[in-house]
């Protein structure tokens, strides 16, 4: 393939859902790839439905100490196409902070990469920007689909046990009551030893739980199966933009009454608005750091969005870029971004550390694209699944937002509703974790 003149083709497909199975099995072959897909969800700002990077022309993989002046340098050589993360941990570099914890599953801090073929799909369009799409699109065509229904894992483990977890939600209380923040995102962890097919598993997720901001991405023999219904940042032009999820509601979708019941409880909730408004402001805060002054703005507070597991709470901030902002200065100013660590930012991420138990890697980092004209947007990853395919350590994490009003036994419940679509995707029901202690 030619990596350094590329054609752009496009396509007619009658089977635009086919055509994306083809096209996820399709790049398998590459070591590194990154597929993201809203799975036709007709949100505000959404642009790309369904995009495929793959292959590596040029790459910068970095860790936590210097590694956002090294994304910056990168993306300063030359205006193209990269995709890539930004793991948690950058926060070391952004804040004085350190992380001691145990990571499973070892992605870097931060990695982004130039692909060799862009594909992307959209309707019954099939555009194929790569050295010889002709040759993209016949070898695309002539792709077997697995269809393996993948394997079932009984056993998954989590680092606190039900009464541990509830014992620690309610010292989080006693910070705040005490004044030491204000709100709490504490996660946990669930992880078991296994061999999978991730294609395979993300299939499966996205059957279960498509989301706005799904992936499945690949970085050497580390995979993220992300069913992720949050956006972290997007910038069009000279526009900033940040959608913060804050509020969680079950669904009852066998009972259209029921289920408009519990979307009503959440958009009234007290509990849920109060979360949510705490990280508006949070979010609000950052963006001022890098917008032009009196920008920055709420576009929509407390809407109500429905996914196949759950209602949610989002909220819409928004803001004009100053001139002189660099993407690192916006990742600086932002990351990570408040609906994953809660107010005040650095003191609860201080306390995240002290109070969880594992190393949050990517999860509550984010993964996304950056256009060769500057625009960028990047997801949360949530709800997702991250993969060792060298040591076969698999896990998914979930937390809550801990304020005053918190009862410990709910937030529990949260997060099992949370991970719902992962048990179900490893054929686990997740009464069968409650009590089991890793």
């Amino acid at each position: 393939m030619d990596k350094t003149t590329l054609t752009n083709c496009e396509f007619f497909t009658s089977d635009p859902e086919q055509t994306k199975k083809k096209v996820l099995n399709y790049a398998k072959k590459f070591s590194t790839f990154c597929f993201l897909d809203n799975h036709q969800y007709q949100l505000p700002h959404h642009s790309e439905e369904c995009i495929l990077a793959a292959g590596v022309k040029r790459t910068v993989r970095a860790q936590t100490g210097k590694a956002l002046e090294q994304l910056q340098e990168f993306l300063n050589e030359k205006s193209s196409w990269l995709f890539g993360h930004l793991g948690y941990d950058l926060k070391n570099e952004i804040e004085a902070l350190r992380s001691e914890h145990f990571d499973g599953v070892g992605f870097p801090d931060l990695y982004f990469f130039e692909p060799e073929l862009l594909i992307r799909l959209s309707g019954s369009q099939l555009i194929i920007e790569a050295g010889d799409p002709l040759k993209i699109k016949e070898e695309i065509d002539h792709v077997e689909i697995n269809d393996k229904t993948g394997n079932s894992f009984p056993v998954i483990s989590q680092r606190f046990s039900q009464q541990e977890y509830i014992d620690t939600v309610n010292k989080l209380k006693e910070h705040i009551r005490r004044g030491d923040c204000y709100e709490i995102n504490f996660c946990q962890e669930f992880f078991t030893t296994a061999k999978i097919d991730p294609l395979t598993v993300f299939l499966r997720l996205s059957k279960i739980s498509p989301n706005p901001f799904s992936s499945l991405y690949r970085v050497d023999d580390h995979w993220l199966i992300c069913a992720s219904p949050e956006r972290y940042i997007r910038k069009e032009g000279d526009n900033i933009l940040s959608q913060p999820i804050k509020g969680t509601m079950k669904r009852e979708l066998a009972d259209v009454a029921a289920d408009e019941g519990y979307k009503l409880a959440l958009s009234e909730s007290e509990k849920d608005r109060s979360e949510n408004v705490m990280v508006v402001d949070l979010v609000r805060n950052d963006l001022s750091k890098v917008c032009e002054e009196s920008s920055v703005g709420v576009d929509e507070l407390f809407g109500i969005y429905s996914f196949p597991q759950v209602h949610q709470m989002i909220s819409t901030v928004s803001g004009k870029l100053r001139k002189d902002i660099s993407f690192a200065d916006i990742i600086r100013a932002t990351f990570p971004m408040g609906s994953m660590t809660g107010a005040p930012k650095k003191k609860v991420m201080e306390l995240i550390e002290q109070y969880e138990r594992t190393r949050r890697g990517i999860f509550s980092g984010a993964v996304g694209y950056i256009s060769p004209d500057g625009d960028f947007d990047l997801n949360v990853v949530i709800r997702s699944i991250m993969y060792n395919a060298a040591t076969d350590y698999l896990c998914f994490q979930a937390g809550s937002g801990i304020t005053f009003y918190s009862d410990a036994e709910s937030e529990w419940e949260e997060c099992l509703l949370k991970v719902s679509g992962m048990f179900r995707v490893l054929g686990v029901e997740a009464e069968v974790i409650k009590g089991k202690e890793g």
